[in-house]
């Protein structure tokens, strides 16, 4: 946990080292699909929708995100997963990020890294649509009722509707 939080740290000092006229605050949800690259067993789904909760601060062409994920029976268990990302570009991004699994209750002992790609997209004034492609990765997770540490490297695709605040 204490290397989530300076991470976390380090990512919100290097996005906001000068106050920027045209910097932007943005608020939204959205849906994700994941799926897990590996097949992990029968008794397991390797595949799932997520919710998320997303705020975005855009500084010219450096952005940060911070996301709450909720994945409901993941690996039958319900987890969530706050994240935060260093994003670079403007309607077209990329960027990676940080994240940790908190599954009933417990949290991981090590976080997932994340590689990010998307699009963002004004619809409407001060409203955004955000179709991105995520791919986690973590050394292993420890799961309680096998005792053992597997790789559960996972592709996320989905949408967030954002408004600038």
């Amino acid at each position: 946990m204490t290397m989530f939080r300076t991470v976390l740290v380090l990512l919100l000092v290097l996005a906001f080292p000068v106050a920027n006229a045209s910097a932007e605050h943005r608020l939204g949800g959205g849906v994700n699909y994941w799926v897990m690259l590996d097949d992990l067993d029968e008794d397991f789904d390797d595949n799932g929708l997520s919710y998320l909760v997303s705020y975005q601060y855009w500084a010219g062409l450096i952005g940060v995100e911070l996301d709450v994920e909720l994945l409901p029976d993941r690996l039958d268990e319900t987890a969530i997963a706050p994240q935060a990302y260093l994003l670079v570009g403007k309607g077209i991004y990329g960027g990676a990020g940080i994240g940790i699994i908190n599954s009933d209750g417990d949290f991981a002992d090590k976080p997932f890294f994340a590689l990010k790609a998307g699009v963002n997209l004004e619809v409407l004034p001060s409203t955004f649509v955000d179709i991105s492609a995520n791919y986690r990765f973590s050394d292993e997770e420890d799961l309680d009722d096998n005792n053992k540490d597997i790789d559960t490297d996972t592709v996320f695709l989905g949408a967030a509707f954002r408004f600038a605040l």
